[in-house]
């Protein structure tokens, strides 16, 4: 099967991130040369009809359409055209129920009933709870390599069952009080109970069937009319690959596409407000950090690490590593999402008591090494600025630039200081997965007994307002004294023609309403 693609052939790729610190983008905000009051693109009522053209990085002939394993921006658009998952993460990444209906915990919150809307699949048949366990069953085969794997680990699926044709009574191994976080996990897609033929034939209940697909080239999808959320106003939706961002930029301004996904901060501000195309600004997309190993020296002394968080100048980094296209950062993740610790005082450079510090943890003549690479953008640009910020508080800092194809395993265990950021997620699975003594990606080796029974004490706790003042807490800590030197966060770009209307400008990528073209339409 081959779509019309006028941009076959090229290379650089467009990866997603998440958990292991290569994280796909995201964050609250919205912007854009002229947004609607409503956050979403301006073009005019909505109207039925056309077909949308959107380019994104690709993965090359190695693509699929099987939605566990999507890993790139490319893979999920072309997921979420296709499939549901039981729930998605809202704009504050709080979960919001999508194929889910409802859920209800028991007083222990170790089992959850979970009541499935009536949706159908592109074949007529219903979704129903022995879809959502087969397919919860598949991403947790231990034989394969499912990214939704780990984030399903809470729920014991051998003792989970269908209670009725749309009720699961999923049983898990400990409480846990933001499950549905579980629901909305990154590639928990609902697929028919033995669904195997997904690039040939997939079939999904989304809002979107397939037309035609070539890996590295791109897809055409017609619209769902019996969709359960509505179905869309576009005719067709055509994904195309483009993995360079002039070819995407220079076939917007052609005509030739009315969609390109990631540009970068200079490109934006070239074509903002010039009236051909509309940028669109998802305002602090990805957390901009340096991650100090709290395990071994320098950073295994607290004073120290109280220093390196005094010697950034949030500012001149967020400027000189993203050109401006960014906010500060206050040293935690998750800026603008559900729980977050706002109300902590904005930390600023103070030099002499960086100096003082370090002074009293006899490492006044400090030399180290961060780690760096340009596997991600700003990278290098960061790691050069504060090298200099360092020096001006009589910290000798070398930088070391790695292999960009290995450097997010080459840097979990290795070093001591390195560049480091991530995309959206809930700060619940950000604490759960990079900072308990066990996480699987704990960058900065963080490791606290106290703090595992904080977040333990958290998951128990039925009460919303008392669970947050559990994370409140655990971010205090983090905030006086943990790795994550969080600096900034960069803005996500997207460029669109003047006549598409209904693009979200305030949700971040790996959310609902992020590539969601179901609602979007053209005039």
């Amino acid at each position: 099967m081959h779509p019309t693609t006028p941009f076959p052939g090229l290379r650089r790729r467009g990866f997603l991130a998440a958990a292991s610190g290569a994280t796909a983008l995201a964050v609250t905000g919205c912007a854009g040369s002229s947004p609607a009051a409503d956050g979403k693109g301006d073009a005019g009522t909505p109207r039925r009809g056309g077909r949308l053209r959107a380019a994104f990085a690709g993965g090359g002939a190695s693509e699929t359409l099987d939605p566990h394993l999507a890993n790139l921006f490319a893979d999920v658009a072309r997921a979420k055209a296709l499939y549901d998952k039981l729930a998605d993460y809202d704009d504050d990444l709080s979960a919001r129920p999508r194929l889910a209906e409802k859920w209800q915990a028991d007083r222990t919150l170790r089992r959850w009933q979970v009541t499935l809307r009536r949706a159908t699949f592109h074949d007529g048949t219903p979704v129903t709870a022995r879809d959502v366990l087969a397919s919860y069953r598949r991403i947790a085969d231990p034989a394969k390599a499912f990214r939704a794997k780990a984030s399903l680990e809470p729920i014991d699926l051998k003792a989970s069952r269908a209670t009725g044709e749309r009720t699961v009574e999923f049983v898990l191994k400990r409480p846990t009080a933001e499950f549905p976080n579980v629901l909305a996990a990154f590639g928990a897609y609902i697929v028919p109970e033995g669904a195997s033929d997904f690039d040939r034939a997939p079939v999904g209940s989304g809002p979107f069937r397939l037309v035609s697909f070539a890996p590295g080239r791109g897809a055409v999808f017609r619209r769902n009319d019996d969709y359960w959320d509505g179905a869309p106003y576009l005719d067709e939706l055509e994904l195309v690959v483009a993995n360079e961002e002039s070819a995407r930029v220079n076939a917007l301004l052609g005509g030739q596409l009315e969609y390109a996904h990631e540009l970068n901060p200079a490109t934006a501000r070239a074509h903002e407000g010039k009236g051909r195309i509309e940028i669109v600004r998802l305002r602090g997309s990805a957390m901009q950090a340096f991650a100090m190993k709290t395990d071994r020296p320098p950073f295994d002394d607290r004073r120290v690490r109280e220093a390196f968080f005094l010697i950034a100048d949030r500012k001149e980094l967020v400027d000189g590593a993203l050109s401006g296209a960014g906010q500060i950062g206050n040293d935690l993740f998750g800026k603008g999402y559900e729980y977050y610790a706002d109300g902590l005082p904005q930390r600023e450079q103070d030099l002499d008591r960086a100096r003082s510090l370090l002074k009293q943890a006899g490492a006044d003549k400090l030399r180290v090494t961060l780690d760096t690479s340009d596997v991600a953008a700003g990278f290098t640009e960061a790691a050069g600025i504060f090298r200099d910020q360092a020096a001006r508080a009589g910290v000798t800092v070398t930088v070391r630039t790695g292999s960009k194809d290995s450097y997010w395993s080459d840097i979990l265990d290795s070093g001591t200081l390195c560049c480091y950021r991530s995309g959206a997620m809930p700060i619940e699975s950000h604490l759960s997965q990079r900072l308990l003594t066990d996480s699987t990606t704990n960058a900065t080796k963080w490791r606290h007994k106290d703090f595992d029974t904080l977040y333990q004490q958290a998951q128990s706790t039925r009460d919303k307002d008392a669970r947050a003042a559990v994370y409140g807490r655990m971010q205090r800590r983090l905030h006086a004294e943990g790795g994550f030197l969080v600096w900034g966060f960069a803005d996500w770009i997207i460029a669109t023609a003047r006549n598409v209307g209904g693009v979200e400008r305030t949700a971040p990528a790996n959310t609902l309403d992020w590539a969601r073209f179901d609602k979007v339409w053209l005039t």
